[in-house]
């Protein structure tokens, strides 16, 4: 007989206690589309990583099971990325204690670049390194800016090539749904 509060190992999701706010509310669908993301055809699981952290510390992938993560692909010289990151820090400040991850890796060749950028536009959310684009790669990165939405189980949910308006109505109904 298990414990009181213990995981009966069945996969059982807890449920999560959504922030309130305002705007319309979209499936995981009609979000998607909104927001132009690639759907993949057939259930893929997100290849795991650990990648260096600004900060010295360091961030695992699969440490994030039964979270929704957004991996983002960026550089400091990338103008549409430096674009969508005020948006990238508004969606995580209003998800973040509900069980949503924003990782944003720098592709940055001089990762010394990283931390004076991130300083400066106050970003909260993790910043990781891949200087030599060994992620990068292996997610197959062609383009920046570039984001994979990785679900609750492990699995991308979907990928946006190009910068998007993380803070609409769309990317909030996203991360709600995908939490749900």
């Amino acid at each position: 007989m298990a414990r009181p509060g213990a995981s009966s190992g069945g996969g059982a999701r807890r449920r999560v206690a959504l922030k309130p706010r305002k705007g319309r509310v979209l499936t995981v669908a009609e979000a998607a589309k909104e927001l132009d993301l690639i759907r993949p055809s057939r259930q893929k699981f997100a290849e795991d990583f650990t990648l260096p952290l600004v900060g010295g510390t360091k961030f695992r992938l699969a440490d994030q099971r039964g979270k929704v993560v957004l991996v983002n692909f960026w550089a400091t010289w990338c103008p549409p990325c430096r674009e969508e990151m005020p948006a990238m820090e508004r969606l995580w400040q209003h998800h973040k204690d509900q069980g949503f991850v924003i990782v944003a890796v720098s592709l940055d060749a001089d990762p010394a670049v990283v931390k004076p950028f991130v300083d400066r536009h106050t970003l909260t959310f993790p910043v990781a390194l891949d200087p030599k684009m060994d992620l990068g790669n292996a997610y197959g990165v062609r383009a920046l800016p570039s984001s994979f939405i990785v679900d609750t189980q492990g699995y991308l949910a979907a990928l946006a090539l190009g910068p998007r308006r993380w803070d609409n109505d769309a990317s909030h109904s996203l991360v709600e749904g995908l939490l749900r």
